[in-house]
């Protein structure tokens, strides 16, 4: 217990003194006014000239300095707006939700019944299971051995650190060159690497479903990454310490904007959607809406040379998005490339349906789509033949489109390119994991709940979680860990507008391509025909990406050859299924492969091409020549028998979701 000073100090009053023997009151007398003078105020001795100034007794923190003590502060502070903005964007949210049904099933991509095949498969094996658990015990030794070695300065981090070095989520140097952070990441790649293997490995389970399995556990794998927490990024700690917790409001301010956006669900940004406007700074490519209907606008493009080709170009993208993927800017424009080389180009421009379409299936998207647009290009064009191009689902249909074509012995369309269009969807990829009937049944409700037609946003989940670590992760770290705004990037502005699909034709696709395979087999209707696609006589360009997640080129490859009485051309290109299509040559990226074969698998196939840098549109613009004519003078839009109703890019494009 600290003694009683006995001289008065400058900030207490002087003390009687006591009188031995007689007890100590608990509070010193009171000085009697009349008689008593008061005390002398005593002179505080001075302060060691060498001890800086006291800081307030009541912080804790005497030994920081005052920028310190400021910088302590402002991140105290930020740390508590922070906290007030996430709590406030969560509590907003549930609100918001309050009112809405629950969730139509808590598992709606029925992973439990397949994750319960699997672990069920590895119960029945235990030796399997006893190798699995030793396996990644000797995996955690070698990993405790080589930080031993590094820690005793044996090993360079470089060396000691193999794993995970081309993951992009690991990229910066603080996760290897700080021991903490290199052992919890190469933790995580040993934990994450041994459990998808262990899910990999089971051999007894029904091929679909192990797979739907396999993709759950990544899910799974991904979404624990330690680059996904606050406390385990040393790259948001050091953004969160140089801010002074700035970046971390800023990251709950982008949450709350983002929760705010979702209507009451997160909706992460992947881009500063007011950096663009279509038809301002992205489809910027001249040209007029020639037609317009329910269904579709007719857009046909101004020439860029003195002539053209005879006959037209058509394109048909796909109504899953907007048409203007081709038309982003003018430097990686393939419709501004394509009037370049000669070529008269129209675009079928989908509408965005809303529940007055919800009726519309394929019938109405080949009669009132793929014919009519037909008939109105030869109109306006004068031309007795157009060549089309069909793009990813547009693709697919335009495929049925060209077997109903052949049975009615209509030749209308000269020649077919195909752009990651698949017909035959025995090996379709991740996406097939989204077409059991318990899932359909799912969305099936969620479409009758929203008047008959599904929500842009709902395949555009999809989609995101085909590639998570790219598409989600990737975001939820730079937007809210560190607080960093979205980019001013038109692709990812481009894949966020997204479009509404009808009923009776989302369903439709889903059942027949997905789930039956019914047009590769000849048993798909459409138009009140049976369509075969080994009917289809006319040239087709098939082009497919090495990397392609929703059209993998094996299934690609699959579809190609489902046109056996076709002459086929078909390129490999490098990258996915949007940089593999749209890469200009002036980029110079990237590569290509080419075979003038076709034998029966794409191995084969691969073993053969011949690898080419660069982009392929050149190789398919002297396919398309050969396939389009002689010169004439070129077409003006302003000219034509339609006339021009709006410049493009039109209306229908302009419709937000």
């Amino acid at each position: 217990m600290a003694k009683r000073p006995d001289k008065p100090t400058p900030d207490a009053p002087a003390r009687a003194p006591r009188k031995s023997g007689r007890p100590t009151s608990a509070k010193p007398p009171r000085p009697r006014a009349a008689k008593a003078k008061p005390a002398p105020k005593p002179t505080p001795p001075p302060p060691p000239p060498e001890a800086p100034a006291a800081a307030p007794a009541d912080t804790g923190f005497a030994f920081l300095g005052a920028d310190q003590r400021q910088m302590l502060e402002a991140l105290s502070m930020n740390l508590a707006k922070a906290a007030m903005t996430a709590q406030t964007a969560i509590a907003e949210a549930a609100l918001s939700q309050a009112d809405r049904p629950a969730a139509l099933s808590p598992d709606p991509f029925n992973v439990g019944p397949a994750m319960n095949s699997v672990m069920t498969s590895l119960a029945s094996r235990p030796d399997k299971l006893f190798a699995a658990q030793a396996d990644l015990f000797n995996r955690y030794m070698d990993l405790w051995a080589t930080t031993t070695r590094r820690a005793a300065g044996e090993d360079e981090p470089a060396a000691a650190a193999p794993k995970g070095r081309g993951d992009k989520r690991f990229k910066d140097p603080a996760w290897s060159e700080n021991p903490a952070f290199d052992i919890m990441r190469q933790s995580y790649l040993v934990t994450s690497d041994w459990m998808n293997g262990l899910v990999s490995s089971v051999e007894d389970v029904d091929p679909l479903t192990k797979r739907r399995a396999e993709f759950f556990t990544k899910l799974l794998t991904d979404a624990f990454s330690p680059s996904n927490f606050l406390a385990s990024n040393p790259v948001a700690l050091k953004a969160l310490a140089e801010t002074n917790g700035e970046s971390l409001v800023k990251g709950m301010q982008n949450f709350a904007a983002d929760m705010e956006r979702g209507a009451g669900k997160l909706k992460i940004s992947q881009a500063d959607y007011g950096k663009f406007v279509v038809g301002e700074n992205v489809a910027t490519a001249p040209g007029q809406v020639v037609w317009r209907d329910e269904l579709f606008e007719l857009i046909q493009f101004d020439a860029a040379t003195d002539k053209q080709r005879a006959i037209p170009l058509l394109i048909f993208p796909p109504w899953i998005n907007k048409f203007y993927i081709l038309d982003l800017q003018p430097e990686n424009s393939m419709i501004r490339w394509l009037s370049a080389q000669g070529f008269t180009v129209f675009v079928c421009s989908w509408v965005n349906p809303d529940v007055d379409k919800a009726g519309f299936g394929f019938d109405e998207y080949l009669e009132k789509g793929i014919y009519r647009a037909v008939e109105k290009a030869l109109e306006q064009s004068q031309a007795e033949h157009v060549n089309t191009v069909g793009y990813c689902i547009g693709g697919t249909l335009m495929g049925a489109a060209l077997a109903h074509m052949a049975a009615k012995k209509d030749d209308r369309v000269s020649a077919t390119t195909f752009f990651a269009a698949q017909h035959d969807f025995a090996e379709a990829g991740d996406l097939l994991l989204f077409t059991d009937e318990h899932w359909l049944g799912e969305i099936e409700q969620k479409m009758d709940e929203a008047g008959g037609i599904l929500p842009g946003a709902a395949m555009a989940e999809t989609f995101n979680a085909l590639r998570a670590n790219d598409l989600i992760w990737s975001f939820f770290v730079s937007n809210y860990l560190m607080g960093k705004s979205p980019p001013a990037f038109d692709l990812l502005f481009w894949n966020a507008d997204q479009t509404r699909m009808p009923k009776k034709l989302h369903m439709d696709y889903l059942r027949s391509m997905y789930g039956q395979n019914r047009l590769s087999q000849g048993e798909f209707t459409i138009g009140g025909i049976k369509v075969d696609l080994s009917k289809v006589s006319i040239p087709l360009y098939f082009q497919a990406s090495r990397e392609d997640h929703i059209a993998p080129m094996n299934s690609v490859y699959r579809s190609a050859r489902a046109f056996s009485n076709a002459d086929v051309t078909l390129t490999l290109a490098g990258s996915g299924h949007i940089a593999g299509v749209v890469n200009p040559p002036s980029a110079k990226k990237y590569q290509h492969w080419i075979n003038p074969a076709l034998p029966a698998t794409l191995g084969e196939w691969q073993a053969e091409a011949k690898e080419h840098p660069g982009s392929w549109w050149e190789h398919w613009a002297d396919w398309l020549h050969g396939k389009s004519g002689d010169w004439i003078p070129a077409r003006d839009p302003n000219k034509g028998p339609l006339k021009p109703i709006e410049p493009a890019p039109g209306s229908y494009v302009k419709v937000k979701s």
